[in-house]
């Protein structure tokens, strides 16, 4: 069993059965909100070592799907400072175990990571946001109001 510190975006339906995913496999999930937590620079490369920039970025954050940003062109030093002024570019979830860091949810990392239950389908889609855009015209999960 770990103790996984799970920063995510509030109201997400796939934030939430990843945590679920963790719960049923044994371990600890403490979860936090990636759109509060007062983020660094160099605290959140420590996330995405090994990753090439495309890979950091929320491809359903809005100013993604307008193509007002574009992560193809993007700087290491730009994407985190996108990032650190609108969290909800950051992919999700951030995980912690102990000094170990991850972004994103895919299933097969994460079991080699740190196991998951042996009845888990490790092919299902947990990462690809389902919803549709709202009225807002926003696209993802609902926005928490706080």
């Amino acid at each position: 069993m770990a103790i996984v510190t799970f920063f995510e975006k509030p109201g997400c339906a796939n934030n939430t059965r990843q945590k679920q995913i963790l719960s049923e496999a044994g371990h600890r999930v403490e979860a936090k909100s990636l759109l509060t937590e007062p983020w660094t620079k160099d605290r959140l490369l420590t996330f995405f070592q090994g990753r090439p920039v495309v890979e950091w970025f929320n491809r359903a954050a809005p100013k993604i799907k307008s193509g007002d940003i574009v992560p193809e062109t993007v700087t290491t030093e730009e994407a985190l400072t996108f990032m650190l002024a609108e969290p909800l570019l950051i992919r999700r979830p951030l995980m912690e175990v102990g000094d170990d860091r991850m972004v994103g949810f895919e299933q097969d990392k994460v079991d080699a990571w740190i196991g998951l239950s042996p009845a888990n389908d490790l092919s299902q889609d947990v990462q690809t946001c389902r919803k549709q855009s709202t009225a807002e015209g926003q696209t993802g999960c609902a926005h928490p109001k706080t």
